[in-house]
């Protein structure tokens, strides 16, 4: 066996490409946060594919963990040489295998956040990315305004204060980048947000506001913020995926990344100062991410979580199980034609109907062992960002909502803990109690759940929405989910004869 690192890759097996550029002279101009699998199977793949066609000087990416769990990946990358395998699962079952070469250095910021600093402050980096997950923006999704009481940013605002979180690090960055004259850089959000341009904006000027009013009207005034649209199923790596790469492949990888062969990312053409000829490569460069990202927040993220929530109280484990049961992936189809669908308007080169059906034969292949665990992981951050878009918009008209309503339902009876055959599941949530105490009233006060205001907003003021809800809460609690998803899926919506309820 061959263990990863850059003196054993001319060792490797010829069925594994290795970088084929000179790793050693290669200059840093992005750095990252939020060194995870998605990273490492999208954008620093597409870097990579950059450095092979020798395209991609001055980008090689510096990648920064914050996070405790992420000493892990430090001590990983630091050993490997900043080096990994991709492997790509084709629906055929044919897995191409890669090592990427992209992230040329890794810092921690809790060894040395001054490195993170000199690091952003350094005159190379000209785009700073992000994959910190929905929950890392501390953007209220009601209010859309920044919470600014999170210990970590309540650390961060204290004077002298050296920087923990993601955006005290960016701040101080682009603080030095002024003393010293040099130009701001752009700040590019991957995370699965509407907008997650303008989230980054929000995030990153309200907390320079409170840190320092004069330095945030020139990040205003300075910093770009383009939006994205990102897609790559990646599934965690575990340690049996770490065993299949040794078993497969005659190599030791102590964090392999494992992918579909599926890759898109639509990208906002706004740059401080300038940016890889991604387009080279494969990405999409337009004036108007918002059909692309629309559409895979409402078909694609939107259902993965009904096929978590209403999976895992079936007793499913994994995504292909859910897709090719006859009657979930009816359920999902219509879903997505009858709710989703409607809430879009049209997209560029993209046909709807054809999109939904590759979606379900994605999430159908056996191939990527996605787990529905992995999909509710804090579902209080991704819900409001992905399904609640498509009820408020069909509440505004006359349009279908009963589907939705039944997944909202589901995510209220997952919280209770238990699946329909009594077994316990697990929440990983980062409003776990507030959810929980919010559900245990729905016994005696209905509708209590729909009532947390900071995830729903004033969902659970609207009648139409509160009725559609309680009714399929009812009936996941009497009959369970099959029976449940039988019956709606045999009755057509009913019709909204006076229009809405405010």
């Amino acid at each position: 066996m061959v263990r990863l690192s850059t003196s054993t890759l001319d060792r490797l097996p010829e069925a594994i490409a290795v970088p084929g550029y000179d790793r050693s002279g290669i200059r840093t101009g992005i750095v990252h946060f939020g060194v995870g699998g998605f990273h490492r199977s999208h954008q620093a793949m597409f870097i990579d594919r950059l450095l092979t066609a020798g395209l991609g000087d001055g980008w090689g990416i510096c990648g920064v963990g914050i996070l405790p769990g992420d000493a892990a990946m430090r001590d990983v990358l630091t050993e490997q040489d900043n080096l990994y395998t991709l492997l790509v699962t084709h629906p055929d079952g044919r897995v191409d295998a890669r090592v990427i070469g992209s992230i040329v250095r890794y810092l921690f910021a809790p060894d040395d956040p001054q490195a993170v600093i000199e690091a952003l402050a350094d005159p190379d980096t000209r785009i700073v990315s992000l994959t910190i997950t929905e929950g890392g923006y501390g953007v209220n999704d009601a209010t859309g305004e920044f919470e600014a009481d999170s210990p970590g940013t309540v650390h961060d605002l204290e004077p002298g204060a050296v920087p923990e979180t993601v955006f005290g690090l960016i701040t101080e960055g682009l603080r030095v980048r002024r003393d010293r004259g040099i130009p701001a850089f752009t700040v590019m959000s991957c995370d699965n947000i509407q907008g997650n341009g303008a989230i980054a904006r929000v995030a990153l000027r309200s907390y320079a506001a409170l840190k320092d009013p004069e330095l945030e009207r020139w990040i205003a005034a300075q910093v770009a913020f383009p939006n994205s649209m990102v897609d790559r199923i990646t599934p965690v790596t575990t340690d049996q995926g770490r065993a299949e790469v040794t078993r497969r492949l005659g190599v030791v990888d102590e964090w392999p990344v494992v992918s579909e062969s599926f890759v898109q990312w639509v990208l906002e053409d706004t740059f401080t100062l300038g940016r890889p000829p991604l387009e080279q490569v494969g990405v999409q460069l337009v004036a108007d991410v918002e059909p692309y990202e629309l559409m895979k927040l409402r078909l694609l993220n939107a259902s993965h979580q009904a096929i978590g929530h209403l999976g895992l109280l079936a007793g499913f484990d994994y995504v292909h199980e859910v897709c090719q049961d006859p009657l979930f992936s009816a359920f999902l189809l219509r879903y997505m034609a009858e709710e989703a669908a409607p809430t879009l308007g049209p997209v560029p080169g993209i046909d709807l109907a054809e999109y939904q059906q590759q979606l379900l034969q994605r999430f159908a292949s056996t191939v990527i062992q996605d787990t529905l665990a992995r999909l509710v992981v804090d579902g209080s951050e991704r819900i409001p960002k992905f399904l609640l878009p498509v009820i408020r918009a069909q509440l505004a008209g006359t349009g279908a909502i009963r589907l939705s309503a039944l997944i909202v339902a589901a995510y209220s009876r997952f919280i209770e803990g238990t699946d329909d055959n009594g077994a316990a599941l697990a929440i990983q949530d980062v409003r776990r109690d507030r959810l929980r105490d919010a559900v245990s009233r729905e016994a005696t006060d209905p509708g209590s759940f729909l009532r947390l205001r900071e995830v729903f907003g004033d969902l659970g003021d609207d009648d139409r929405f509160l009725a559609a809800y309680l009714e399929a809460r009812r009936a996941l609690a009497v009959d369970g989910v099959v029976a449940t998803i039988r019956r709606y899926l045999s009755v057509a919506d009913p019709p909204v004869v006076d229009g809405p309820a405010s």
